[in-house]
């Protein structure tokens, strides 16, 4: 490839400064970060915190929509979910309404790690907010749905 050629890739796209996939993993790393200290601890993967916390909030609920509020791959719910039925975090039984279906629901293990951790997670959360200001916090959050609202 020519100099010419590489300058006009180049001039098309946007410096990765400025690129979109790259901040918003440069923001994800720098959110998630004390997280993931937090999770050490507790000895839980962020997936699987992030399981917990989308049964806390709706109960019970069939792993296809479970998956998609964990924003997690199917295969790798299967995985998360025998592993923490095993370890006593949660509970999966067939949907007694369609049997072809799981429903998942936390147990008190699960809920005790959350309210373990809660008073962390709440404190991490608020700093974020406090980096932004309300209002940004409030604006990011909204672009950030927006972008992903199909």
């Amino acid at each position: 490839m020519d100099q010419k050629n590489l300058s006009s890739i180049r001039n098309a796209l946007p410096s990765t400064e400025r690129s979109l996939p790259i901040t918003l993993l440069h923001a994800r790393n720098t959110v998630m970060f004390p997280i993931r200290k937090l999770l050490a601890k507790s000895g839980l993967t962020e997936q699987q915190w992030r399981v917990l916390r989308v049964l806390m909030e709706t109960g019970p609920i069939d792993a296809t929509q479970l998956a998609d509020r964990a924003c997690l791959l199917a295969p790798s719910l299967t995985r998360i979910i025998r592993t923490m039925s095993a370890q006593g975090y949660i509970s999966h039984n067939p949907d007694p309404q369609d049997r072809r279906r799981q429903q998942i629901k936390i147990l008190a293990k699960g809920l005790r790690v959350i309210e373990d951790n809660r008073e962390q997670a709440v404190s991490i959360a608020q700093e974020h907010v406090e980096r932004l200001g309300n209002d940004d916090y409030e604006q990011l959050i909204h672009l950030l749905n927006k972008l992903i609202t199909k």
